[in-house]
């Protein structure tokens, strides 16, 4: 008989905790909720961006730069914060912890490559920059020796389409990052998805 006890005991001891499933599924919610107002705040600095090319207005641009900034940030700790209950062993969901953590590097990544294309973008290709005429001498009121012009030699045209070619690597490859940023979030969301349909049919 004190052999069956034992035994039970052990068995007792050795059972984790039972996952709360409504809280589970309150979290992810919560979740999807965040990711939500992230696609709307990518959605505020693309129209922005699109504005600012059209209008010039920095001002406005970088008011609206940190503003979308904040936003994330707060999505950012949101998430953490999430994340860091399903860790807890209240929930002891490590698995959506981590699913949430890899959404939250490709966020970054697509973030940066974001950033990224709108320098590039607003820098504009090295061979169709404006060029500023303060440097330039006025002869007249109508006429000045610009200091832009150059003899066109064959190796200024030859490292002008250089610096083209890798301006439009360079703004291809962060295009294509964040299309595979936005790929990777879409499929961690689908499996968030599929978690939330899980909890809702038990």
């Amino acid at each position: 008989m004190e052999d069956f006890d034992k035994k039970l005991s052990i068995t007792a001891d050795d059972e984790k905790p039972i996952p709360n499933s409504s809280k589970t599924l309150i979290l992810l919610r919560k979740f999807v909720a965040v990711q939500q107002r992230r696609a709307a705040a990518y959605a505020k600095l693309k129209e922005g961006f699109s504005q600012y090319l059209v209008s010039g207005a920095e001002l406005a641009y970088q008011r609206l730069c940190s503003e979308v900034t904040a936003e994330f940030g707060a999505c950012s700790k949101e998430v953490l914060e999430i994340e860091s209950l399903f860790m807890n062993p209240d929930c002891g969901r490590v698995d959506l912890a981590q699913l949430l953590r890899a959404v939250q590097t490709q966020e970054k990544q697509k973030l940066h490559l974001t950033a990224t294309i709108q320098l590039l973008k607003k820098a504009g290709r090295p061979s169709e920059r404006l060029v500023s005429h303060e440097d330039c001498k006025f002869t007249k009121h109508t006429e000045h020796e610009c200091v832009h012009v150059q003899e066109i030699t064959e190796a200024a045209g030859t490292e002008e389409a250089e610096a083209d070619a890798e301006y439009d690597n360079d703004l291809k490859e962060s295009i294509r990052g964040v299309q595979d940023a936005v790929v990777a979030i879409n499929e961690h969301l689908e499996e968030v998805r599929y978690e939330i349909a899980a909890l809702e049919d038990e």
